[in-house]
């Protein structure tokens, strides 16, 4: 039986303790967050995620807790909200699952905590590795409540500023695309009932993603500015008067744009690691191997991606060794490459005004591109 500690308990890391519990694994997962408490506002999951989801078994309980849709819309920044174009999104994770589907953060959470402690995982909350000593055969793990552990692999999925990345001698940086991103909590009105997305306007985009029956998140994309000096009321103020410029369902939205704790402002930031995932026996996943603005909503399906790919290839394996994780490396690395890229592509053309920039082309090419199997 193969021993695996997964570091960090979000999206990535809980789908990896799924997968490899339910093959046989003996899995511990450490979430320096205490009580596994999620945060973020919400995420848009796209097909090619929904399809890794149904394959972990959860794809019943996300469904009756998200939000699915099948078409996007696109609406101007006038007085009305004019739709300019609505059509049938991709359908990337094949044509019996929803093209997209919006979920609460935590509740997403919930769901992947639970089923990876159903498949057999063990996870711990409010604590997290301190140190990692490796030698030919295993990896010892000293935890910051000071146990102590012994695995076969580790695999380190805490995120854009991973500490198992700078751990195992990697120094990876993320850089700020230069746009920030105002981002609200409440309420799903009967108007919204799918992604739509205005380009222009008080912000580069404003849109909005059903979460549930009865809730949405909603987002306003500006050019990053340090907003570190505002109070909660302030912050609130500056969403406000950003959205005033928004209508159609953004109307009904305001209403209720009023809390100043639903309100969250961060950067865009991005970073690929080049060359090999892993150091020894420690592997990275998720935003602690690549992460991108949210232009495409890949994000989290990458991550995912990686999960069950590591767990597939590790289940398979006799040796856990250089080149089974070098072939995990080269397997995902350039299509989680080709989607950053993207994305922040998406994001410069915006920044920089451009007059020939091929948006939906763009788009068009990472949707076939995660449309096959990872």
């Amino acid at each position: 039986m193969t021993s695996v500690l997964v570091i960090g308990a979000g999206i990535a890391g809980s789908a990896a303790a799924i997968a490899l519990a339910k093959g046989g694994a003996s899995v511990d997962v450490v979430e320096i967050t205490p009580g596994g408490h999620a945060v973020g506002s919400g995420i848009t999951l796209q097909g090619n995620a929904l399809r890794v989801l149904r394959d972990l078994g959860v794809w019943e309980e996300v469904s009756a807790h998200g939000y699915g849709f099948d078409t996007i819309g696109i609406r101007a920044p006038d007085a009305d909200g004019t739709v300019l174009v609505a059509m049938d999104d991709a359908r990337t994770g094949g044509p019996d699952l929803p093209s997209g589907m919006g979920m609460e953060r935590p509740i997403l959470a919930s769901i992947l905590h639970a089923a990876a402690e159903d498949a057999g995982a063990k996870l711990r909350f409010g604590v997290t590795a301190s140190s990692l000593m490796q030698d030919e055969s295993s990896v010892a793990v000293t935890f910051t409540d000071d146990t102590t552990g012994r695995y076969d692999l580790v695999i380190g999925a805490d995120g854009v500023r991973s500490w198992t990345r700078a751990a195992i001698g990697i120094d990876l940086t993320p850089r700020p695309t230069g746009m920030g991103i105002w981002r609200l909590v409440g309420p799903r009105p009967d108007s919204v009932t799918r992604t739509d997305l205005y380009y222009g306007g008080a912000g580069y985009i404003a849109g909005y993603c059903p979460t549930g029956v009865n809730s949405l998140y909603a987002y306003i994309v500006e050019e990053a500015q340090d907003r570190t000096c505002l109070t909660p009321e302030q912050r609130l103020g500056v969403m406000q008067g950003l959205a005033e410029s928004y209508h159609g369902p953004w109307d009904d939205i305001k209403q209720h744009l009023d809390d100043p704790k639903a309100i969250n402002y961060t950067w865009f930031e991005t970073h690929v690691l080049e060359g090999p995932w892993h150091r020894g026996r420690v592997v990275l996943i998720g935003d602690a191997a690549h992460c991108c603005p949210p232009t495409v909503a890949q994000g989290g399906a990458q991550g995912l991606e990686d999960a069950i790919v590591l767990a597939d290839m590790v289940l398979a394996a006799n040796t856990i060794d250089d080149a089974l994780l070098d072939a995990f490396t080269d397997r995902r690395l350039p299509r989680a490459r080709a989607v950053v890229e993207a994305s922040v592509q998406i994001g410069t053309w915006m920044l920089e005004h451009a007059t020939d920039a091929d948006v939906p082309g763009v788009m068009g090419r990472v949707a076939a591109l995660v449309s096959e199997a990872p």
